[in-house]
């Protein structure tokens, strides 16, 4: 019963999802983005919670040029409670011009969710990402720990476009991720 408790959800969440590409009411992606600049590892420093990465610690997401323009992305992180490493490759096409930082991003198939870049450090070191409603937002860095000051700056977008942030989750990143 709980299995199909637990796939009922993950499908309804993939199908919100896949409804709406655009970013929330009021939020802007960054313009002049550069997806070359963009392109690597980063870590995810904090969260909002949701099913496809609860109880994952050490999370990172790489991002690779594929030769047609798209991305493709992949996301690792620890799950204790399985006590192995969990990784996720899905694809993401941007959904007007490659300079504004707002994607549609798939795991799923056919299934597509937003992926808009709406704060980024002039030097790509830190982003701060919002999916398709103010239920998905992350905090990125380059590095596996991030500067008060950059914390406090993004938390502080995150709070004018009305993001919960008191319920970001704060991410463990005490060890490195496997070698690819």
């Amino acid at each position: 019963m709980a299995v199909w408790r637990n796939l009922s959800l993950l499908l309804s969440s993939l199908l919100s999802l896949s409804c709406s590409v655009s970013p929330p009411a009021g939020v802007k992606p960054v313009d002049h983005f550069t997806v070359d600049r963009y392109l690597g590892t980063w870590y995810e420093i904090a969260r909002l919670d949701h099913t496809f990465e609860r109880g994952l610690s050490h999370v990172t997401a790489r991002y690779v040029l594929r030769p047609n323009g798209s991305l493709k992305v992949i996301n690792r992180g620890y799950s204790a409670a399985k006590q192995r490493w969990q990784q996720n490759i899905g694809k993401a096409h941007f959904i007007g011009s490659p300079h504004t930082a707002s994607l549609k991003v798939s795991f799923f198939g056919p299934f597509y969710g937003g992926y808009h870049v709406i704060a980024l450090d002039k030097d790509y070191r830190y982003a701060l990402v919002a999916g398709p409603s103010h239920d998905y937002l992350w905090l990125l860095s380059r590095t596996p720990t991030l500067e008060e000051q950059a914390r406090q700056a993004l938390l502080q977008t995150a709070r004018t476009f009305y993001f919960p942030v008191d319920d970001l989750i704060w991410v463990k990143q005490d060890m490195p991720p496997p070698s690819t």
